[in-house]
């Protein structure tokens, strides 16, 4: 394309149809529009001249037309405003039509410095026909041209505000994915300490499995009979029927373990005169302090107290702490029912809500051929249930206590007593809380095996019974219907050197009295026993003898008591 047809010329000059430039596109490619020819006068050419950026040579007009004279430079002439400069893209300074509504690109100079550097123009000091900034226009080349430089289009701040969005959202989700690892990293260290923390619990406990727990297992935990225990003896009195039973309480604060020992009423005991006796004649006889005595020598244990507790005061008990739910064996019938065939004031059945009367008569209840362990399992639920019910603080443990309004024997304290009872209450309600009896042999006696699974791993102590050849223990059963026999039988018994065991009172009176034993070796002192109750050596035959005794005396109404 030669410069005249750029000029607007056509072929020969004048004639034909004739172009020019009215603009330019987005990408800086001229735009053309056809002239009529006819009437038209050629364009004078513009006088050669140095490219003028700023429009401030003579012979241009602020609208870029030459008039052919010289035009002033008005004052605050603005070439960022609606009337632009015109546009040379070749720098020829050859005066070109003024193109409206199109984006004038004005060429930064360049600097007079030794490296000729080319500086771009800053950003906003262009404009368009329309006086919005839009960035960089041209700059100068190395050659003194000018490189187009592609100017944004109108959408081009849609696409920022999208990528700065796009941006964004990235963001967020990256920091969403960040907070979600942290989530799952604190729940794992939570985990892992639960998890560590619940394992040492049952390793504490015992409960894990194939480990076994500090109190019980060998090496370097704590051996049983290093472990700490507090024990209190407590006697329950029955006060309607007479009679008495006995059952330790042992906090062992070394494993955290709770347990309710029954005691029989059989167990063999020696006094401090060294006469074989039974734990009932004992409380009975010796009370508070020299029982205590005689089941540390026994069991080989250290008892810190004994507690008195009366059947009334267990009454009260119970309904303090707002009655009591345990299993029930048997029905039991009301002591204060005036006929026959009445119902029963305790029901048998799983967790059956007892109120204090019927504790106490399920407590003391002992049913027709019963032995004497199936009340005394009974006392122990009670003694139990009732520790699930009474508070585990120390100070509401022990107005409870204060409550019952007792005279604990000493040392004991109503303080002493309601920490105590608090401890045990708290291990039974986590269910480390168990009740066990103490087996005997048929004669009182601790066996080997009774050693070890009670006396020892339980109380922490070693079997001391008395020997069984040390006296000639008399079992007695009363069946003169006067009480009393029995008491005075007792005293001649120990006055003559025998042991004594109480053999309870028979159903009905008989006439004559009887002297049994089992084993040949013990006729002798059978005869010996006979003399010195003052019965007949008619009296004595072979015979079965319970109790655990070595000879069974059945006293008749022949029986006459020396004076005392």
């Amino acid at each position: 394309m030669n410069d005249r047809y750029e000029a607007g010329y056509g072929d020969d000059g004048y004639g034909g149809d004739q172009y020019e430039i009215v603009g330019y596109d987005d990408y800086g490619r001229p735009v053309y529009q056809q002239v009529p020819s006819h009437g038209q006068q050629p364009r004078q050419q513009p006088q050669q001249q140095t490219y003028d950026p700023y429009g401030q040579q003579q012979g241009y007009a602020q609208g870029g037309y030459d008039t052919g004279q010289q035009q002033p430079i008005p004052p605050g002439y603005d070439p960022y405003g609606t009337q632009q400069a015109p546009y040379d893209p070749y720098g020829t300074g050859a005066q070109q039509p003024r193109v409206t509504e199109q984006t004038a690109y004005i060429p930064q100079q360049t600097q007079p410095d030794d490296d000729a550097r080319t500086e771009v123009p800053p950003a906003g000091s262009l404009q368009t026909g329309e006086g919005r900034q839009t960035g960089e226009g041209r700059q100068a080349g190395e050659d003194g041209e000018f490189a187009f430089v592609e100017e944004p289009d109108g959408d081009s701040e849609d696409v920022i505000d999208w990528l700065k969005f796009t941006e964004n959202r990235t963001e967020r989700r990256e920091e969403a994915r960040r907070r979600a690892r942290g989530r799952i990293i604190a729940l794992g260290v939570v985990l892992t300490l639960v998890v560590a923390g619940g394992v040492g619990y049952l390793w504490y406990d015992g409960k894990l499995p194939g480990v076994s727990s500090p109190g019980t297992a060998t090496g370097t935990t704590v051996a049983a009979g290093a472990q700490k225990r507090d024990v209190i003896v407590v006697h329950l009195h029955d006060t309607g029927r007479r009679g008495t039973s006995t059952v330790l309480l042992v906090d062992n604060t070394t494993t955290r373990r709770g347990t309710t020992v029954l005691l029989p009423n059989s167990l063999a005991l020696t006094d401090d005169s060294g006469t074989t006796t039974t734990l009932a004649k004992s409380v009975d006889d010796d009370g508070s302090s020299g029982t205590r005595d005689q089941l540390d020598t026994v069991l080989g244990t250290d008892i810190q107290g004994t507690w008195r507790l009366d059947t009334p005061y267990l009454q009260n008990l119970v309904e303090l702490v707002g009655n009591i739910e345990i299993d029930t064996d048997t029905d039991v019938p009301d002591p204060d029912a005036k006929k026959k065939g009445a119902a029963p004031l305790v029901h048998r059945g799983s967790a059956q809500t007892l109120s204090g009367k019927m504790a106490v008569a399920y407590a003391t209840y002992r049913g027709p051929g019963e032995t004497e362990n199936a009340q005394l399992k009974r006392f122990g639920e009670v003694m139990q249930g009732a520790l699930r019910k009474l508070s585990s603080d120390p100070s509401a443990a022990t107005t409870t206590v204060q409550t019952l309004a007792q005279i604990l024997d000493p040392p004991l304290t109503d303080k002493d007593l309601g920490t105590f009872l608090a401890k045990l209450a708290d291990l039974a309600k986590d269910g480390k809380y168990q009740t066990v009896p103490l087996p005997v042999q048929s004669d009182g006696t601790l066996s080997a095996g009774t050693s070890d699974s009670v006396v020892k791993n339980i109380l922490g102590g070693t079997a001391k019974s008395p020997d069984a050849g040390s006296a000639v223990r008399v079992a007695v059963q009363n069946a003169t219907g006067a009480k009393d026999d029995t008491e005075k039988a007792r005293v001649t018994l120990l006055g003559g050197g025998f042991g004594f065991i109480e053999g309870g009172t028979a159903s009905g009176a008989q006439a004559a009295s009887k002297v049994v034993y089992s084993d040949p070796a013990d006729k002798q002192n059978a005869t010996e026993v006979a003399k010195t109750l003052g019965l007949s050596a008619a009296a004595v035959s072979k015979g079965a003898v319970s109790s655990g005794a070595d000879v069974l005396v059945v006293l008749g109404q022949d029986y006459r008591p020396a004076a005392s």
